[in-house]
């Protein structure tokens, strides 16, 4: 029998404010609230409930669908229905999971969507995917905001008016033709004011990994922090009580001069400093953590934990400038970013966080992270002169999860780390 997880207070609301999410999405229609189907990657959640609608992000269901143990079925259902088995897993385990009756992540059905909004960020994936649904729901109204990649590592006025411009032409008359409401800009300056307010103390949270040892872990504990605001809490005043909650954790962990909050506990001597580059597994979560955890492995940044926002570089919700602000937070998550870009901002983490090496798992079906994975781990190693090390596995597919070889390919990259500090 697998041991009860120990879980910290901010955890256990994080939990219940999910709960009473996917409650929310379960009586939707029966309650009168129209939803939105979406992704994280540059979602506009706070224009989203400016029109009190609700959000369906469906890679959050697939990957909450993974930590259940329930995508093997929904993956294999939608293989023998003619997907590849090359396809994203977060693609076919939502296909799987409509197709067994759009029950969600917590036993609840889920409500057909009364609007597609595609905002297209980095992942062309997500087209694909939204062509899927749009036979499925085919009364359907889709919306996309094209957003522009940032191939020369920034975002131009040009690019940011182009994005706005859709922003105010289409996306926001489409949500009031939808819900019978009038846009609410003051509203909206006031939800993104709560965002900046989370924002600042989600960074500081992440940020806190520069302490030794880290109070935090960035990746596997990285994933549960972004959870709010990356998803349908964002511009809420419970995102911003939780991370006040989240962060007033992380100075008491810091006084005592503790290391992270395992599954087991709290963690004990910090042995090593690890960046990680891609998603982490989901269908084995906690005893992929264990491999790291019981050999002192820490993870201090990850840019896994960026994908739904670069806030630890600088950017913030701005309620002075909401329409633009939202084109700017759309172009700025990572997987938008130029490879050139990427391997700047993980020599920026291996710096500043005093990293002992690179680890990347490269994920067989996501194309958004595994391309030019190696390219990174060969550039980083000649720039810091910091070890890298290389695992596989996959987001959601337990096939593609090897416990065995994983964990002896961890044990080597830390013997080789090992084997560095001692000829240092």
């Amino acid at each position: 029998m697998t041991a009860q997880a120990i879980k910290d207070q901010s955890q256990e609301r994080q939990k219940q404010m999910l709960s009473d999410y996917f409650d929310s999405l379960a009586h939707a229609k029966e309650n009168g609230r129209k939803v939105v189907y979406t992704f994280v990657p540059g979602n506009l959640t706070e224009l989203i409930a400016n029109f009190d609608l609700l959000p369906v992000l469906p890679e959050i269901n697939a990957l909450q669908n993974g930590m259940r143990g329930r995508t093997g079925d929904f993956i294999h259902a939608a293989e023998k229905s003619g997907h590849s088995e090359d396809v994203c897993t977060y693609v076919k385990a939502d296909i799987g999971m409509l197709k067994a009756g759009n029950m969600g992540p917590t036993g609840q059905p889920l409500p057909k969507p009364d609007m597609l909004l595609l905002s297209y960020t980095g992942c062309f994936t997500f087209l694909k995917w939204f062509e899927l649904l749009r036979k499925e729901y085919a009364d359907c109204p889709v919306v996309m905001l094209h957003v522009p990649y940032q191939g020369d590592g920034h975002v131009t006025p040009q690019m940011r008016k182009y994005v706005a411009d859709q922003i105010r032409d289409k996306v926001i008359p489409a949500l009031e033709k939808l819900s019978g409401r009038k846009f609410d800009p003051d509203k909206l300056k006031r939800d993104l004011k709560r965002s900046s307010v989370a924002e600042d103390d989600l960074v500081w949270v992440l940020e806190s990994a520069r302490h030794k040892p880290s109070p935090i872990d960035a990746y596997f504990g990285g994933v549960y922090y972004i959870g709010p605001i990356f998803t349908a809490f964002r511009g809420t005043q419970d995102a911003v009580d939780y991370y006040q909650l989240l962060r007033s954790e992380i100075e008491e962990r810091i006084r005592l001069g503790l290391g992270p909050v395992t599954p087991e506990g709290n963690l004990g001597e910090e042995k090593y400093r690890i960046v990680t580059e891609g998603p982490p597994n989901w269908t084995s979560f906690r005893e992929f953590w264990r491999m790291f955890y019981s050999e002192g492995a820490v993870v201090v940044a990850s840019t896994y934990t960026k994908v739904g926002g670069l806030y630890d570089r600088g950017f913030r919700h701005d309620p002075a400038n909401p329409i633009e602000t939202l084109a700017d937070y759309c172009m700025g998550c990572y997987t938008n970013l130029s490879l050139p870009e990427r391997i700047n901002l993980i020599e920026s983490y291996m710096n500043e966080y005093q990293a002992d090496g690179l680890l990347i798992n490269s994920v067989k079906s996501c194309n958004s992270f595994s391309a030019g994975q190696l390219l990174i781990l060969r550039e980083i190693e000649k720039r810091t002169g910091k070890p890298g090390g290389f695992i596989e596995s996959d987001l959601v597919d337990p096939r593609y999860f090897s416990a065995a070889n994983i964990k002896n390919r961890l044990e080597s990259y830390f013997q080789m780390i090992e084997a560095r500090r001692g000829r240092a």
